[in-house]
């Protein structure tokens, strides 16, 4: 049975709403502390088994360290006759500032016509808090849960989830030893149609550095007499990728497995909207000019992007300076079906890449190439049982076939709990397409989050009927 849900649901999330659980700021760890007890609290109130799991000290750039925020983990229901699943989710949030442009307190949990106004409200507090009200539910009705239910809670996501791959490594054979299925809600829908995801794009982040004069010099003194070290890190990146899109580094392309005609079905069906599109993001011409190439190089496609340049002269004004030393900052998106190899040398691959690039140029300045972040992709069989019941819940609740659709981002936690576990697991979201994650103005909407509960309640349901011989 699906109830429906009390006002109390909403008070919930403006209490969460109102911690200022920012990972990034060191200034505010404290609250981040008091988020994790916040959600240990209440699970233990829940009548759950509940533990806040140490994972050790983060260090900081000044040589200084900091206690990482506790994992909060908890059970529900011990039945071995029953599946197991475990739903994983962050209470950690973006950086957020009134004066960034919220039109309203970013900490205060405001509602304007329907939309629940809040940093993480979508990302992903309101998801989190929606598993917990599914659970709640079952006991509100004196009904017993039709599989048992975990969660693993954690409060570094939105920096890199500092220490969790080893306590998941840790806990393999303790913790989720009983898990059959894992759960994320950590993403959102494609359009106003339900979606269930199925694959992210990993994500390389590499630094070129170039440097040159041992101090930064004067160009109208200096200009014409040195070859600068921008003009050479600007040379490189320009070897990166076209005008038009295309990667210009020989075989990250040609890593990737075609469009089958079954995928090209896939996406034609799609809800996409590519007006809407472009008049989200305020653009008026997109790199495609229909819907099935645009959502294949959104998620099935590699990208490479150039996000900036540390040590050029970046502020007001004008500065006639000559830096000595640039780093530029880019990274490659990579794609489920990339030949595994060829993924496992990126860094190696990249360093040679530009490097070669770099010798043509004769220069007398220093390249070096780095990678700082080396994140995996991650694909699902959206045959599985798991998909087949979520396709079956989304019915049940919004009278209508979900939309199957991959993220062009990158959630790390699904490839590390894929080859940890060994478990299925299945990315089924409940924010909207228009939540405004990461930026100003985010926001849940009262709609989702009710419905989107129904939907995990209805879930839960639909996967303890699935047949043991089909994991």
């Amino acid at each position: 049975q699906i109830i429906e849900i009390s006002i109390s649901v909403k008070i919930m999330l403006r209490d969460w709403v109102a911690i200022e659980s920012d990972s990034s700021n060191v200034q505010k760890r404290p609250e981040l502390h008091r988020m994790m007890e916040t959600v240990a609290q209440k699970l233990q109130l829940m009548g759950g088994t509940v533990q806040l799991v140490d994972i050790g000290e983060q260090e900081l750039p000044d040589g200084q360290t900091l206690e990482l925020p506790k994992v909060v983990t908890a059970q529900f229901g011990n039945d071995s006759s029953k599946h197991t699943v475990c739903i994983y989710g962050h209470v950690d949030v973006q950086p957020a500032k009134l004066e960034d442009g919220w039109a309203t307190d970013p900490y205060n949990l405001t509602e304007i016509n329907g939309n629940l106004y809040g940093r993480g409200a979508s990302d992903n507090k309101a998801p989190v808090l929606a598993w917990i009200h599914a659970v709640e539910a079952y006991q509100a009705l004196s009904m017993d849960l039709p599989v048992n239910v975990k969660f693993v809670i954690e409060g570094m996501e939105e920096t890199g989830s500092n220490g969790l791959d080893a306590m998941i490594m840790a806990q393999r054979d303790t913790f989720f030893s009983e898990v059959d299925y894992i759960i994320i809600s950590d993403c959102g829908w494609l359009s106003r149609r339900p979606a269930l995801t199925y694959g992210t794009r990993g994500n390389c982040y590499f630094f070129a550095e170039v440097e040159g004069p041992k101090q930064d010099l004067h160009s109208g003194v200096y200009g014409g007499t040195v070859i600068e070290p921008m003009t050479d890190l600007i040379g490189i990146l320009d070897t990166l990728i076209s005008p038009s899109g295309k990667i210009l580094i020989p075989g990250i392309r040609e890593a990737v497995a075609p469009l089958s005609d079954e995928e090209w079905k896939m996406y034609q069906d799609i809800q996409f909207d590519m007006d809407n599109y472009k008049n989200k993001i305020g653009v008026n011409q997109l790199m495609y000019s229909n819907k099935v190439d645009l959502l294949a190089h959104m998620w099935r496609y590699p990208t490479v992007s150039i996000h900036g340049i540390e040590g050029a002269f970046s502020d007001p004004g004008t500065k006639t300076v000559i830096p000595a030393k640039v780093t530029a900052k880019f990274s490659i998106r990579q794609v489920p079906d990339m030949d595994p190899a060829m993924v496992k040398k990126q860094v190696k691959y990249m360093k040679n890449y530009l490097h070669s690039v770099f010798a043509k140029r004769k220069s007398p300045n220093k390249l070096k190439v780095t990678m700082v972040i080396g994140a995996k992709p991650w694909l699902a069989d959206t045959h599985h049982p798991l998909y087949e019941a979520g396709k079956v819940a989304i019915k049940r609740v919004f009278n209508m076939d979900p939309d199957l659709i991959r993220e062009g981002g990158t959630i790390p936690i699904a490839r590390t709990f894929q080859d940890v576990t060994g478990k299925s697991i299945i990315m089924m979201p409940i924010g909207g397409f228009d939540d405004g994650l990461h930026s100003q103005n985010e926001k849940m909407s009262r709609y989702n989050y009710i419905e989107g509960t129904k939907l995990f309640i209805a879930y839960l349901n639909e996967v303890s009927q699935i047949k043991r011989t089909s994991v």
